[in-house]
């Protein structure tokens, strides 16, 4: 079961990711969203849509944009509507 953590706290648990270009994708109702807050960065996927980013904030430290999500994801990316992943810096195994 994939598992993310940073500095010692799990911030996602679940058996239902999707994995996508070597990326988790973890239900949001299996996220711990009390660390998260979203930023106004976004970016664009050709196939995906539009991302849109969080900071992580553990203990006053903040991993800016380490995690992101598609709120309105396109017609072929439909299964991780509702999830999120999470960049290099967050550990997932």
């Amino acid at each position: 079961m994939p598992k993310a953590l940073w500095k010692g706290v799990l911030l996602a648990d679940s058996e239902r990711t999707e994995r996508i270009e070597g990326n988790d994708y973890f239900p949001a109702e299996d996220v711990s969203m009390d660390y998260f807050t979203m930023t106004g960065r976004r970016t664009h996927c050709p196939w995906k849509g539009e991302a849109s980013y969080y900071s992580i904030e553990i203990a006053g430290e903040v991993l800016e944009h380490a995690a992101w999500t598609y709120l309105t994801p396109s017609e072929k990316a439909a299964n991780i509507k509702g999830h999120i992943a999470f960049d290099r810096r967050i550990s997932v195994e």
